[in-house]
């Protein structure tokens, strides 16, 4: 039985999805001057030809290598460390997070009336076991015309978000269907997260 787990992300949806199901959680995330392995954006960069589902999965892991360095160096208590990533994809074309305004326009025209899939991987290291598991979900986007989405991207929305838009805001008017895991869209799908969980010992 663990009393906690370390959060390997600065994602407030993904706190608040962990205390929706009772599990104490304390942050272990990157600080300024940290001496990282590698540089925390240079992670999220695909490789030529890379799947959705291996891309996210291979980021995730990266991301959980990080933490464990990160914990060691600190020489905090030890406890399971659970990591998450999500990325957007339309067709094979990966939607990462924009970096500018006019970025984020390109991906909302992109998904615009169509539909695209949503990939969040979570993997948790406890002890030497590592645990993971890959939420795939569907989202069809109404058709949205260029006034929409300019005063989408203007309410800041978008930015920092997988594929420019956020399922738990206002980009909410704008998703006819969802297949699969709301939380999953969120960023951290939390039905296969508790299994995950569980299966290291938390009781849930």
């Amino acid at each position: 039985m663990h009393p906690f787990v370390y959060l390997a992300s600065q994602s407030p949806r993904r706190r608040q999805l962990l205390e929706q199901i009772g599990v104490d959680h304390r942050l272990l995330v990157a600080q300024d001057g940290d001496p990282e392995p590698q540089d925390p954006e240079a992670l999220e960069v695909a490789l030529a030809r890379e799947s959705a589902s291996d891309y996210v999965q291979r980021v995730t892991a990266l991301k959980l290598d990080a933490a464990l360095a990160r914990l060691e160096r600190r020489g905090l208590e030890a406890a399971p460390i659970l990591c998450s990533d999500t990325t957007v994809s339309l067709g094979r074309h990966i939607l990462g997070k924009p970096e500018t305004p006019l970025q984020a326009q390109e991906m909302l025209q992109a998904l615009s009336g169509k539909t695209h899939r949503v990939l969040t991987a979570v993997a948790l290291q406890s002890g030497r076991k590592r645990l993971t598991t890959l939420s795939v979900s569907t989202v069809q986007f109404a058709p949205m015309d260029a006034a929409q989405i300019d005063a989408y991207v203007a309410s800041g929305e978008p930015m920092g978000k997988a594929g420019a838009y956020g399922v738990q805001g206002r980009a909410a008017a704008y998703i006819a269907k969802i297949n699969g895991s709301y939380s999953g869209i969120m960023g951290l799908p939390v039905f296969e997260t508790a299994n995950v969980l569980r299966a290291a010992g938390f009781a849930i």
